[in-house]
């Protein structure tokens, strides 16, 4: 039975991911915007918690790119670039690279669509595949952007490397958040975003992975092109 100090530890480490979360999703609906300064103790009070769990999940996001650590002055959200945006772009293309290489090498990942739980698994992949789909037709970017992560979280974890799915995660957060600043200023996005999900699930299930590379090739065209236009003013 874990002692009280166990218990402890296990309720901090859930306050700093839940403080990390909250965060993270504040930058990603635009109300931290790029550039903006915060101390521990503002986070603190805003949230009604210790300094501890607080300056950890700051540094958890630092650590994932998201803010900037400043001696002095606290933390800063992350100001990303057009030449940032592209380099995460090249980032993420090796990551699904290697998991359409995989798939083309029979990996187990979509080895046996007739196994039952691999089926479930593709089929919840696409039901968050048209729920992005919906919210990129409405031009609902905090809805799209919920979907489209566990989209891809789910999507990945079909490859069974827990390393990769983290790391996928990641980038893709880190292209949202340089993403949204710029797509916040346009007051209707309806047909300007990706909703390419479900042709993508589809397109895997069939081992179709030229299919695949061309879906995302024409995504991320778009986009770089749609976020250098923007960026520009």
């Amino acid at each position: 039975m874990p002692g009280p100090g166990g218990n402890g530890a296990v309720t901090r480490s859930t306050l700093r991911q839940q403080i990390a979360d909250a965060l993270r999703d504040e930058v990603l609906a635009g109300r931290l915007q790029p550039g903006q300064e915060f101390t521990v103790k503002e986070i603190a009070d805003q949230y009604g918690v210790s300094a501890t769990p607080v300056r950890e999940a700051l540094v958890d996001l630092s650590a994932q790119g998201l803010l900037e650590a400043d001696q002095h002055r606290g933390f800063r959200v992350h100001e990303y670039s057009y030449e940032d945006f592209r380099g995460i772009i090249e980032a993420r293309g090796l990551v699904i690279e290697g998991m359409f290489q995989a798939l083309d090498n029979g990996h187990r990942g979509y080895r046996d669509l007739d196994d039952p739980r691999t089926a479930a698994a593709v089929a919840g992949v696409r039901r968050r595949g048209e729920e992005a789909q919906r919210a990129a037709a409405a031009g609902d970017v905090t809805v799209l952007i919920g979907y489209d992560l566990r989209f891809w979280r789910e999507l990945s974890t079909l490859f069974g490397n827990a390393y990769l799915t983290d790391f996928l995660h990641r980038l893709r957060v880190q292209s949202w958040v340089c993403t949204v600043q710029h797509l916040r200023r346009l007051t209707d996005l309806r047909g300007s975003l990706w909703s390419g999900h479900t042709e993508l699930v589809d397109a895997l299930a069939e081992r179709d992975t030229k299919a695949a590379r061309s879906i995302l090739a024409a995504y991320n065209s778009d986009m770089l092109a749609l976020i250098e236009r923007l960026a520009a003013g």
